[in-house]
């Protein structure tokens, strides 16, 4: 026996044709070993077997195999405000990722990790954690639930093999839910229905759950899909159950519903490589980094690639790191298997949706297409006089190249340039995602100056314009219906549903996407705060008609300088002021709103002259009004198709697109049809 595993240690390291001596010679010690014809002696002849016969799956990729049976890879898909991030926490904080003095630990929204999410208490990008559950390894991402970024939903369809469905136990399933959840049935993904928030006073979990199922079987679910398994939890008390009337204060039956119901990851093990690239970052040692599941094979690190790109060109290479992850820390690994959720380096300029494998014998992998834009925005160079004083990347070249960056890893945004060398085009899925942009664009010193959204058209089959049109969820108090139906009419919404529940009524209609534009601030401001609402496209309409912009005109600046309090004084007798005593002004800048529908020109910077005759205003104090203060997602809504909103990095400035008075009459404003490029 000493003398055989000797042999089969010697078979390491030996070629193929002197393998089949060692087997001739195995063959003549093994009747010496009949007494361990046990399991260990089984053992050794597939050991051996592996070793000697040609095409023989060595040990390595049987274990790669085993190994990808305790991988799950899931999302966590929402609504907006319905607790994924909290969620995301709770597994994170219970599966002992973090040690007890961790900082981590004692942090809310860990995966919240821009400024502008913890500001605005939302998710904006789509991001990657991982977790340990007994022996099971499972890759989590955390996903955005406001529809602007639905986007962000779409490309990581292709990395995971389950989603958790989180629904809110008060509000139940809105309108984003059903966006996200139409996606992940397309994508094949096994669903699991978390009714969060079940220890809110008002919350009617049971109810929630048969409109889920519901939601199901209107999105056309198979039988499988309706058959969806469901956890109750609550994920700010952090415990989950089965039923109702179950004890717990843990979340660990939402662990094992995970572990039990979420597939294995749909891939294969075998030589080779292939990686469809679901998401990308940038490190400034490694280059880009691109993100995504192992369909195939297994890679190491120093292993020649290639990447196909969407357009067909193909790039030679070799990958230089590998990225697992690990709790959501990126842990440098020397090879990782299929079915894994991985980072890679090595090309520059690989994007989203393309395929990084072994070599150009496989083909690219298809890839899940993203709906196109319905808005469009202009982007220009600053212009005005102020220019320069507070940003340090200020020219076309600045902006353009920062767009092209986002393009880069914002798969909903499409960017064009325009027959004006200093005015971009840039297209997305509403203005809350680009007024994102521009306020990320503000915080590294840019100055941009951004036009009014509009709406992206399509022709049909006839050549007839079609105007995207949306369906809207509201829900307002009963004493501010009446408000809220006269500004859906005047929107030209077309009422399709109301319900009226205790002391709120839920209204839903067909909108035009133009009518939509400044709807949620006359919203709040109808229903004092207690209105909510949320839209979804629906589809691609007949033209409704003019939709008037604005009730009210601007108050325009005729002079340039700083504005002074006895100016203001009588500009305010006009409408309702923008800015304050002190600020700096220039011809053509929006100092107010007008009482009245037509713009007129006013001046702010006018002094009171001195004189030696003593005057009946003598010792009287000025007292101006509160100015409207503007936050840069409103000054979008606001502006009219004639401005522009000045972003930089300390100012938010309204102003004409055309300073100038007296061309700025010759140029009528005009209603203008922009279509989607396909």
């Amino acid at each position: 026996m000493k003398k055989f595993l000797e042999l089969v240690s010697l078979g390491l390291t030996m070629t193929v044709p002197a393998r089949s001596v060692l087997n001739r010679r195995c063959a003549r010690l093994r009747p010496a070993c009949l007494r361990l014809r046990g399991s260990f002696f089984r053992r050794l002849d597939i050991f051996t077997a592996s070793l000697i016969l040609p095409g023989s799956v060595p040990v390595i990729k049987r274990q790669g195999s085993q190994a990808m049976q305790h991988i799950r890879n899931i999302a966590i898909i929402a609504h907006v405000d319905h607790g994924k991030t909290t969620l995301v926490d709770c597994l994170l904080k219970q599966s002992g990722t973090f040690r007890a003095n961790q900082h981590e630990s004692q942090e809310e929204r860990l995966m919240d990790s821009m400024d502008l999410e913890k500001e605005k208490g939302i998710t904006i990008r789509a991001k990657n954690a991982a977790f340990k559950y007994k022996n099971y390894h499972i890759n989590i991402v955390d996903t955005p639930g406001h529809a602007d970024f639905g986007g962000e939903v779409e490309r990581i369809m292709n990395m995971i093999d389950g989603v958790l469905l989180v629904v809110d136990a008060t509000d139940g399933p809105q309108a984003q839910t059903r966006f996200v959840l139409r996606k992940a049935l397309e994508a094949g993904a096994k669903p699991i229905v978390v009714i969060n928030k079940i220890d809110r006073d008002n919350a009617t979990p049971k109810k929630v759950l048969d409109l889920v199922f519901e939601l199901f079987m209107s999105l056309n679910a198979t039988d499988e899909q309706l058959d969806f398994p469901f956890i109750y939890c609550s994920a700010k008390g952090g415990y989950a159950k089965v039923e109702l009337d179950h004890v717990a204060g843990t979340m660990e039956p939402l662990f094992d519903a995970i572990v039990k119901h979420i597939p294995p990851p749909r891939a294969k093990a075998g030589d080779g490589f292939q990686v469809l690239v679901a998401n990308l970052d940038y490190s400034d040692y490694l280059g880009r980094i691109a993100f995504g599941k192992i369909v195939e094979g297994k890679v190491k690190l120093g292993d020649p690639a290639i990447c196909r790109h969407g357009h067909g060109a193909i790039t030679k290479g070799k990958i230089t790191a590998i990225f697992h992850f690990e709790g959501m820390k990126r842990i440098e690994v020397q090879e990782a298997h299929a079915g894994d959720i991985i980072g890679l380096t090595g090309f520059e300029d690989v994007f989203i949706g393309e395929t990084i494998c072994d070599s150009e014998l496989r083909a690219a992998l298809p890839y899940i297409p993203i709906d196109p834009p319905t808005i469009q925005m202009e982007f220009a160079v600053n212009d005005g006089p102020l220019a320069g004083m507070d940003g340090k990347l200020v020219t076309a070249r600045h902006i353009w190249d920062r767009l092209v960056k986002e393009t880069r890893t914002n798969v909903a945004l499409r960017i064009a340039q325009t027959s004006d060398p200093k005015i971009f085009a840039v297209s997305g899925r509403g203005e809350m995602q680009i007024a994102i942009l521009v306020e990320q664009m503000r915080r590294e010193g840019h100055e941009v100056l951004v036009s009014r959204p509009e709406v992206l058209w399509k022709k049909d089959a006839e050549g007839n314009a079609m105007e995207p049109i949306e369906k809207l969820f509201v829900e307002v108090p009963n004493d501010c219906l009446g408000g809220v139906m006269e500004n859906l009419a005047k929107r030209k919404a077309q009422i399709t549903n109301m319900n009226h529940v205790a002391n709120t009524v839920s209204v839903e209609a067909l909108v035009p996407m133009r009518g939509l534009i400044g709807f949620e601030t006359d919203l709040v401001n109808t229903t004092r705060g207690m209105g909510v609402m949320s839209h979804l496209f629906h589809e691609y309409g007949q033209d409704r008609g003019e939709i008037a912009a604005r009730k009210n005109g601007s108050l325009v600046s005729m002079d340039s300088g700083e504005a002074t309090p006895y100016a203001l004084n009588m500009v305010q007798e006009r409408g309702r002021l923008m800015i304050e005593p002190g600020d700096m002004v220039y011809v053509g800048m929006i100092v107010g709103e007008n009482a009245r529908e037509n713009d007129i020109p006013v001046n702010p910077v006018k002094e009171k002259r001195l004189t030696n005759m003593r005057s009946q205003g003598d010792g009287k104090g000025i007292q101006l009004n509160s100015p409207l203060k503007l936050s840069l997602e409103r000054a979008l809504e606001y502006i009219d198709v004639d401005e522009y909103v000045e972003a930089t990095p300390k100012n938010l400035r309204l102003r004409k697109k055309e300073l100038d008075e007296t061309r700025r009459k010759r140029t009528e404003k005009s209603r203008v049809i922009r279509f989607v490029t396909e």
